[in-house]
């Protein structure tokens, strides 16, 4: 039996595609039917700018040379399944949705004709049509569109597919389409499937809208973050909504049940007065004022002094007078400092001396301990002194009631920031002194009151003291 003779520019050929397949990581079939071949030559040229090549021939030249490259690819035989219509196979660089996309871009709207191949579900949608009544009516029944007549002219009552994917579309369809304005065919070239590191991708997979995949992610995203916060599971995205979200929780249930905390304070005091005022309305009751003294006729040579408000008189608490105890107590320890320090006139033989010196030693040990130990007792009571919850809530309420009275707005702001400006400066002094005497004592060294310093007694402590607490 004789083999049949193949021409050598056949296998040149067939050589060629065989080359660009082991050349090229992404092979695709494509689809060029229909396509004119001005625009088809214009597509070759741009395709080309992108490093990608556009080979055409016969289908059998071409199913060979994908039979012989599958030892080297294997899977690539199974892009033969799909050479539809006028086939060419296409050799690219770049993934295979970059070409899709690349090759859908370029193409272009364009008319039915008859005998062609619809390339999706051609829908005619429903709305009104610039045809008048007439034979445009049957034409249209003919293909299965519904229609009738609105404000004179015609009008197709629903959606309907006239033709879906992969049929052939008639003559009689091609016309009303042409007429209705609709271009269903695309001039460009079709990418049908491609080959990619032994996977074939149909069109229907390529073909992905990238404003629809971004919705997607986002709305996945958001969905994601709501989740978390409502579980409780914390992340580094979500930890300040959650901190948030329970902080208000936690001061909306104070306020219900009515809890007293630093941070629902105000707003329950305010809804107090609140209801304190709606009770009032609803009881009808009236608040008398103190009705204002017509005031005398002044003189001229009168001269009115202003009226010296006394301080109102504080209760002395028992954490003051633990503290004055405290002071009293230090005072003393410090007069029997002084008194060791004193120096002797009478000569003493040496052992008497170092039995003193070792007395005088160990009675100020002990005295620095009784210092130490007194000093954090201040630092506790001057701990206790600092107001509790309730005696906020009685000063604010206090302050509340002068606000009220008009007794607030006898102070000025400046006076007030003065004041507090010279009692800062002065605590800050006397921090300073104490600091540096408990550092001096630290190291061992004697304190000599100087001639022109006192030692206050414990009386004019305690009554310092006192005066500032009232300030």
């Amino acid at each position: 039996m004789k083999m049949a003779h193949v021409a050598d520019y056949k296998k040149k050929v067939v050589d060629g595609f065989v080359k660009l397949i082991k050349e090229y990581p992404i092979v695709g079939a494509i689809d060029v039917e229909g396509m004119p071949t001005a625009q088809l030559q214009k597509m070759r040229e741009t395709l080309r700018e992108n490093d990608v090549v556009l080979l055409m021939s016969k289908r059998r030249i071409m199913k060979i040379a994908l039979e012989k490259a599958k030892e080297e690819k294997k899977g690539i035989e199974e892009l033969e399944k799909n050479l539809q219509g006028m086939p060419a196979l296409i050799f690219s660089k770049v993934d295979s949705f970059k070409l899709y996309k690349l090759l859908k871009q370029s193409k272009s709207e364009a008319p039915a004709k008859p005998g062609q191949i619809a390339p999706k579900d051609i829908v005619v949608n429903a709305g009104k049509t610039n045809f008048l009544p007439g034979p445009i009516i049957s034409e249209l029944s003919g293909v299965g569109i519904k229609s009738g007549v609105e404000d004179g002219k015609v009008a197709i009552k629903e959606d309907c597919v006239v033709c879906k994917e992969g049929e052939t579309i008639n003559a009689q369809l091609a016309g009303l389409l042409t007429r209705l304005n609709i271009k269903p065919m695309e001039i460009g070239l079709n990418l049908v499937a491609s080959f990619e590191k032994g996977v074939i991708f149909k069109r229907d997979v390529l073909d992905i809208d990238e404003e629809k995949f971004l919705s997607d992610i986002t709305k996945a995203a958001s969905e994601s973050f709501n989740l978390s916060v409502e579980a409780g599971y914390i992340t580094k995205e979500n930890v300040d909504v959650i901190i948030n979200n329970v902080f208000y929780s936690c001061k909306a249930l104070a306020e219900e049940s009515k809890f007293m905390a630093d941070v629902v304070v105000e707003d329950m005091l305010a809804q107090a007065e609140q209801g304190a005022k709606s009770l009032q309305a609803e009881a009808k009751v009236e608040v008398t004022q103190a009705k204002e003294e017509p005031k005398a006729e002044e003189k001229p040579s009168a001269v009115e002094k202003p009226k010296e408000e006394k301080p109102p008189e504080e209760v002395e608490t028992p954490a003051e007078k633990k503290e004055e105890e405290l002071l009293e107590k230090e005072k003393e320890i410090i007069e029997e400092e002084k008194k060791l320090e004193e120096p002797k006139d009478e000569e003493k033989p040496a052992v008497e001396k170092e039995v003193e010196e070792a007395v005088k030693e160990e009675e100020e040990k002990k005295l620095e301990k009784e210092r130490i130990d007194t000093e954090k007792e201040i630092e506790k009571v001057e701990k206790e002194k600092e107001p509790t919850t309730d005696e906020k809530i009685a000063k604010m309420v206090q302050s509340q009631q002068k606000h009220a009275s008009g007794e607030d707005k006898k102070e000025s702001a400046e006076a007030l920031i003065e004041e507090v400006e010279s009692k800062v400066d002065k605590e800050k002094k006397e921090i300073e002194e104490v600091e540096n005497i408990v550092d001096q004592l630290k190291k061992g060294k004697s304190i000599k009151p100087q001639e022109d310093d006192k030692v206050p007694s414990a009386a004019e402590l305690a009554a310092k003291k006192q005066k500032e607490s009232q300030d």
